[in-house]
């Protein structure tokens, strides 16, 4: 049997020491030291911490060619959203790490999810921070079925693992890891330790096993998810939900995934039924008033795998400070103060004298280039204090030169204008189709002066 053997690491520097010390000895870096377990397996045995032996059998190697390219087989989870950010659905064996505020809802949407999948497969929902009659009363709250799903109240990862090895089941969910523990470390759960080491096991058991696990990651108060960042990388995919708590929408972001594209991006709607999938998030985020108002416009920006029309509304007010605001909710504020220059440059609107508040409708962050002339047409709106057509469509990348530069899938974010009835598109002279869609009049630009001159006419 492999003995373990207690060590201290540095976080910041990888030192390791026998005892623990407020401050590393290596780094000089305070309260760095956390309790980590080596492996002292004998040479030619195969712990997991363990160091290969000089003499044991060399490992078999393929070429590339060699290798099979066979998709992964996926499966669905009945949530056609979800499945968008997943990839396309659950893998096997892989790792799912989902984090967010508290009460965005992390537990109700994987509550659903199970129900759903136990109908088909068996699942485990494992709960370290609610009982069993809490999880219970959530799901006839919800109106889920009941019937399939089983559900365990442990926090010993060794204990866990014992019971998902008996019951095989296809997908299961840890909610949440910062309450998981080992018996092999002495430090309280939720430490750094503690967590690295309940996921390494459960990474490690998911590949074993075949078994999809669905990890509930808590954050910190700047938004990052707790824990070791080595958590993000030992995992398959990293899932983001944002959103006001007291809102009705939920967007669900993948940040990291291996078995599909990152940045793609889920909306739900909170109800009293639970979370339901929204399948055209464009007409939600453009419920916009019948009559034509200053300051708004609407832009076509790309998320994942496909277009979303978004509103960007800008308030531009006189400022009786020294230095005016500039404040952004979904853009990004850098971006806003160089735009600001660049049309003063080059289109001869000032703001020096202006505060300039900025949003995005929905709670959508935006911070992709693309989004730079439907800023620069909405801040124009309310300064000069004249609204754009309601069926006016508008992006592109602004340079510091004043030229408008194209984006990526230009005509996709066209035809989604189309379908939802726009009829006039300002937008770079690369993005403009040899064909527009039916219905939409295409504008194309190539400078500054040129947009600003086509958005009044």
């Amino acid at each position: 049997m492999a003995k373990a053997k207690r060590m201290y690491g540095c976080t910041e520097c990888g030192a390791t020491f026998p005892k623990w010390a407020g401050q590393c000895g290596e780094c000089s870096a305070w309260n760095t030291l956390v309790e980590t377990v080596l492996d002292t397996t004998p040479s030619g045995g195969s712990g997991a911490g363990g160091r290969a032996s000089w003499t044991g059998q060399h490992t078999e190697l393929k070429t590339l060619a060699e290798v099979s390219v066979e998709e992964m087989p996926r499966f669905s989870t009945a949530s056609g959203e979800l499945d968008r950010v997943l990839g396309g659905g659950l893998v096997d064996g892989s790792v799912v790490l989902i984090g967010g505020d508290p009460g965005i809802g992390k537990s109700t949407i994987l509550l659903q999810t199970l129900c759903s999948v136990a109908m088909r497969f068996p699942a485990l929902y494992v709960t370290g921070e609610e009982s069993q009659q809490q999880v219970a009363m959530r799901a006839r709250r919800l109106g889920l079925p009941e019937d399939k799903l089983k559900v365990m109240t442990e926090t010993c990862i060794e204990s866990i693992i014992a019971t998902a090895r008996h019951e095989k089941p296809k997908v299961m969910v840890i909610d949440s890891i910062q309450t998981i523990f080992t018996e092999q470390l002495q430090s309280a759960p939720g430490g750094v330790a503690q967590v690295r080491e309940s996921a390494a096991l459960l990474v490690r058991f998911a590949k074993q096993s075949g078994t999809a696990i669905f990890l509930v990651g808590h954050v910190t108060k700047e938004g990052a998810l707790a824990g070791p960042r080595v958590l993000e990388h030992m995992v398959d995919t990293v899932l983001y939900f944002e959103g006001e708590s007291d809102g009705r929408l939920r967007l669900l972001r993948a940040v990291k995934n291996r078995f599909g594209a990152i940045n793609e991006l889920g909306v739900f709607a909170m109800t009293d039924k639970g979370l339901k999938e929204v399948t055209n998030p464009s007409a939600i985020f453009l419920t916009r008033a019948q009559e034509e108002v200053p300051g708004s416009v609407v832009m076509a920006t790309w998320e994942g795998t496909r277009p979303m029309l978004v509103e960007v509304q800008a308030l531009v007010d006189t400022s009786h400070l020294g230095n005016p605001r500039r404040v952004t909710l979904g853009l990004d504020q850098n971006r806003l103060a160089m735009l600001l220059a660049v049309l003063h440059r080059h289109g001869g609107i000032p703001t020096y004298d202006q505060d300039v508040f900025l949003n995005v409708v929905g709670g959508v962050k935006v911070l992709e280039t693309a989004s730079d002339l439907a800023l620069m047409a909405a801040v124009i709106s309310s300064l000069r204090n004249r609204p754009l057509a309601n069926d006016l469509l508008v992006f592109g990348e602004v340079g510091l030169s004043g030229e408008i530069r194209p984006v990526p899938s230009g005509q996709e974010r066209l035809k989604e204008a189309a379908k939802h009835g726009f009829k006039r598109a300002i937008v770079p002279k690369g993005n403009a189709p040899k064909d527009a869609p039916n219905g939409l009049q295409v504008i194309a630009v190539t400078r500054l002066e040129q947009a600003l001159d086509a958005l009044f006419d």
